[in-house]
């Protein structure tokens, strides 16, 4: 099971960091390429579900610079707490920061991921994060 846990975080940790990658250089495609469809997400007391690869509102980015003067985000604490072969619960945490630097927030998460024709994914979000 050590080999099997260590394979599961490898895996799944690569994909987080494309995704934050995706997210921070405000690539929408490449963070759909992080994703499986459908993909749901609940934060703000809101859930949605996203079909497919494209139906993520990018406004997003938009959204927070306006908001929040975001910059960028970064993983500050993941955990894998439960796994099989084909899914696992991360959980997680992660800041957003300003422009200048300072922190807007940071925000717990917990990410279901997914392997589908053996690619990891992430499948579900659930955030305390906006």
């Amino acid at each position: 099971m050590p080999d099997q846990r260590h394979a599961t975080q490898t895996a799944c940790f690569a994909v987080l960091d494309r995704f934050m990658d995706a997210l921070n250089a405000h690539d929408a495609t490449a963070m759909d390429a992080t994703m499986h469809f459908p993909h749901v997400r609940f934060a703000g007391g809101q859930l949605r579900t996203y079909e497919a690869a494209g139906s993520n509102p990018m406004d997003l980015f938009q959204k927070l610079q306006a908001e929040d003067d975001w910059r960028h985000s970064s993983w500050r604490t993941r955990e894998l707490v439960q796994f099989s072969e084909t899914k696992a619960h991360v959980a997680l945490s992660y800041t957003r920061f300003r422009s200048d630097g300072s922190v807007i927030g940071i925000y717990e998460s917990l990410y279901v991921l997914t392997r589908v024709d053996d690619a990891w994914g992430i499948q579900m979000r659930s955030s305390f994060g906006p």
